[in-house]
């Protein structure tokens, strides 16, 4: 959001059940009343005129992500710290810079030039370091009055003593705790956890032991979380790796004017690509294919397969469609060719789908040259889907979205080969006592059963139907001649979720 003096205020929300909640806010935000987790109706009683943009979580994260790789300029690694924070380990490296006040003042300086605004601090444990970013009297490093910096371990109670327990990083529920037994700064909490002088700080401490012994989470605990910050206890964290992505590409001693030529040289970057791929274990999703020429213009072709694939043919071929309108003026003298989004691929035997694939025959073949003919909103495919319900168990979507991506499909159970669009009413002649029946109407035909396996009982979808949807009980049964049909009956006699049940035909087998 937009800071400055003359900002609007702003807030960025996030749609739940009760109505828009407040995610973030800025300087004039905060200063009209409004909160982070306040909703939206109650903020515009304060400031009818705030602004209110939508929030990105997943964005905010990607953003993090970047932000925590370009901050290992001042040091070895750096860790995340959601929602807005970042770690970053620079033991043995601050003298790179002049010592640490000039490291923080280069911190400072960086975040600014990019119209960031940041709040640093440096503590020798990551949770000092985080209590004294959030909660310290500063706002700069330079400001006079203020210590952004602590260097000793043995120090570090001394600085932060007077800071609200709120700096140890704990969920919201034990903060209260700790508010109605009497402790509100760090310096109280740690006064209690060395040992007692008076018989109410005895009480105190006995107390905040019994609450908090068998809470394993940090968050949750105030005494791991204070051990952690005096560095009594190791705090584990998780560096953030940059993952480089597969690229190949060829400076061409003579620029390229001929279509053939070019072809040569995409179809070595595709073989080179392929054996790259291969030795990572990976296959190709997106590949960006850019060309250099000589006046200096880019141009850039994008090719997004619907499955991983290191087939260096396949890559060759598609984007052989893409190419048709190059111009190439006065000459190409690069070509790169970048996989932009890879997934593991693991290294197989060559079967009938690989060969099938070599020869452009196989199903993700097929569909990777229908979207680059037909465009990928042209093109539909159906993948599992969490629904025990059959008819909600197929979803259709584009070939280009991740089948990992979906959601995960629930446990396979026997289903006939076709199932009906819709389930179709059948009227039930006799049942037996068991409850199947022994004979029925479907589509003016009678059909006597002579066969049956069942009942599978398929409950609703409680967490999104209405509670009187009725429960189904399948059965797969034949007729007389033969012919295997899937039905169920919808609803139990006597359920009070409506009258007599009904019966359905909802699949056919072999």
């Amino acid at each position: 959001m937009g800071e400055g003096e003359d900002a609007d205020p702003t807030v960025l929300i996030t749609e739940t059940a009760h109505g828009p909640r407040i995610d973030a806010v800025n300087d004039a935000g905060v200063q009209a009343g409004a909160r982070v987790h306040m909703m939206l109706a109650d903020a515009r009683t304060l400031c009818p005129q705030i602004q209110t943009a939508p929030a990105d979580p997943a964005g905010d994260l990607a953003f993090l992500e970047k932000l925590a790789l370009w901050a290992q300029r001042w040091g070895p690694w750096s860790a995340l710290d959601p929602p807005d924070g970042v770690l970053v380990d620079i033991t043995a490296a601050a003298h790179l810079l002049g010592g640490e006040r000039r490291l923080l003042d280069d911190v400072y300086s960086a975040f600014a030039k990019r119209g960031l605004a940041v709040r640093a601090a440096i503590a020798p444990t990551a949770g000092a370091a985080w209590a004294l970013a959030h909660y310290g009297a500063h706002s700069r490093p330079d400001l006079q009055g203020t210590r952004a910096i602590i260097d000793r371990q043995e120090d570090t109670m001394r600085h932060l003593a007077d800071l609200p327990v709120a700096a140890l990083r704990l969920d919201d529920d034990v903060l209260t705790v700790l508010r109605r037994l009497g402790l509100k700064r760090l310096g109280d909490l740690a006064d209690i956890t060395k040992g007692a002088i008076t018989r109410s700080e005895a009480a105190a401490r006995d107390a905040l032991h019994r609450r908090f012994r068998n809470r394993k989470s940090p968050s949750a605990n105030p005494l791991v979380r204070l051990d952690q910050l005096l560095g009594r206890v190791p705090e584990p964290l998780l560096p953030v790796v940059a993952h480089t992505m597969p690229l190949v590409q060829r400076r061409l001693m003579e620029p390229l004017r001929h279509r053939s030529l070019l072809d040569q040289v995409l179809a070595d970057l595709a073989a080179d690509m392929a054996r790259e791929l291969e030795g990572r274990g990976e296959g190709a999703r997106r590949l960006d294919l850019g060309l250099w020429r000589v006046d200096g213009e880019v141009i850039v072709r994008r090719l997004e397969l619907a499955a991983a694939t290191r087939e260096a043919a396949h890559i060759t071929r598609l984007f052989a469609e893409k190419l048709e309108n190059i111009e190439a003026g006065f000459g190409i003298e690069t070509v790169r060719l970048r996989a932009s989004w890879a997934e593991p691929l693991d290294i197989a035997q060559s079967d009938v789908e690989e060969a099938a694939e070599r020869h452009g025959t196989s199903l993700a073949a097929c569909l990777d040259r229908l979207s680059v003919r037909l465009g990928p909103d042209a093109v539909r495919r159906p993948v599992p889907h969490a629904s025990h319900l059959p008819e909600r168990a197929q979803i259709w979507q584009a070939p280009l979205v991740s089948v990992r991506a979906a959601h995960a499909a629930a446990k396979p159970q026997a289903r006939p080969l076709k199932l009906l669009d819709r389930a179709e009413r059948i009227a039930v002649l006799y049942a037996s006592p068991d409850g199947y029946p022994r004979r029925f109407r479907w589509r003016g035909n009678v059909h006597e059963v002579v066969r049956v396996e069942g009942p599978e009982r398929i409950a609703p979808e409680w967490w999104r139907e209405k509670s009187i949807v009725r429960l189904r009980d399948y059965y797969r049964i034949e007729d007389g001649e033969g012919r295997r049909y899937w039905i169920y009956r919808h609803g139990i006699t006597g359920d009070g979720r409506g009258g007599e049940p009904d019966w359905f035909l909802q699949g056919l087998s072999a």
